[in-house]
């Protein structure tokens, strides 16, 4: 477990700082990403309880109030373009100070998927909603 944080943080800083995925609501940052669980080491995989496989994915939330993990609910769904809906099961991952939400879905053809997700915390629900294009693993 202790090498999935840095594993999901050199993920997500992989990614170019014009493409940070991030929405801001105030001092609430929620940032999330996409990707294919194929793309995870076993070890790592089965030490987060994701299951790996072409054809499933994962969103991964972190949310920061102020600069610093917070704690929050996650819930949301993930919609095909023929508005077929599943629903997210987040789980908090947490460990030396960072707080993750990790949810698995399942696609089956290269296809964009909506996101939409709430984010609360207390009394507070923030709505994130983008899109992902997802490629099964050959």
């Amino acid at each position: 477990m202790r090498r999935i944080i840095p594993f999901l943080i050199a993920l997500c800083l992989a990614l170019p700082a014009a493409a940070e995925r991030k929405q801001s609501f105030g001092e609430l940052d929620v940032h999330y990403s996409v990707f294919n669980s194929s793309f995870l080491q076993p070890d790592i995989a089965s030490a987060a309880g994701l299951v790996r496989s072409k054809t499933q994915g994962v969103v991964n939330i972190a949310v920061l109030k102020a600069g610093k993990a917070s704690t929050a609910q996650v819930s949301g769904q993930v919609k095909n373009l023929l508005g077929q809906s599943t629903a997210l099961t987040f789980r908090q991952v947490t460990e030396s100070g960072a707080i993750y939400y990790l949810a698995q879905f399942p696609f089956s053809n290269r296809e964009i998927l909506s996101f939409t997700l709430d984010v609360r915390q207390g009394d507070n629900t923030h709505r994130v909603t983008f899109n992902q294009e997802m490629f099964p693993d050959d």
